[in-house]
């Protein structure tokens, strides 16, 4: 069972720039789909990035398009870490940042659903001030 710990979570003012981490064990991360979500409080977890093993045939990244243009997903499978790149932060981007694990191929009927990730870490917080 994949196991995954996020960190980098922080106080950042708006406009600023931020990177969470997330570090995953217990699994073949290289051929591992991975995900981030965020959940601000009273509402639901929503979908924010994601991106499928490098070596498959389909589309590489994905991104909410809230997040679009100002987060960049990435993964070092020798560190078996994905990364979430977050400039410009605003207000509504402060919430727990989840990061998930699939073990199946993303594609563009799942990749926003949590129901597609196997595992998941306990998130980091990301708080945004005005």
């Amino acid at each position: 069972q994949v196991q995954l710990v996020e960190s980098g979570g922080g106080l950042v003012q708006a406009g600023g720039s931020l990177r969470v981490s997330c570090a995953a064990s217990g699994g073949t991360f290289s051929r591992l789909a991975m995900g981030w979500f965020r959940q601000a409080p009273g509402k639901e977890r929503e979908f924010v990035s994601a991106i499928n093993p490098i070596f498959w045939s389909a589309r590489g990244t994905y991104y909410a398009d809230s997040v679009k243009g100002r987060f960049t997903i990435s993964r070092d499978n020798a560190k078996n870490t994905v990364f979430l790149q977050m400039n410009n932060l605003k207000p509504e981007d402060t919430a727990v940042y989840y990061c998930a694990a699939s073990q199946s191929v993303l594609s563009s009927g799942t990749y926003s659903s949590p129901h597609q990730y196997d595992s998941w870490g306990q998130g980091t917080q990301v708080t945004v001030s005005s």
